[in-house]
């Protein structure tokens, strides 16, 4: 019975040792492709997305300041 018992032991440490290794080589994989894709997009000069929403706004204030333009001269016009 002892012998049984040693035995389930030992494959149990096996077991748990070969998880470890296992979760370690993802996390090195996990890592490696993340510094890939990060290499991947600083060299296409791709913008973040707090610079695209920056310029989104800019567009949009310069976009309602371009109608109120347009009304004040349509006034101006209708004056004349």
């Amino acid at each position: 019975m002892t012998a049984g018992n040693k035995l389930f032991d030992d494959m149990s440490k096996l077991m748990t040792n070969a998880m470890g290794v296992a979760q370690g080589a993802k996390t090195e994989a996990e890592t490696a492709m993340k510094g890939f894709v990060d290499r991947w997009l600083a060299d296409r000069d791709f913008v973040t997305r707090e610079e695209f929403d920056a310029v989104r706004l800019m567009a949009q204030k310069a976009r309602e300041e371009n109608a109120a333009l347009a009304a004040r001269i349509a006034a101006l016009e209708a004056k004349a």
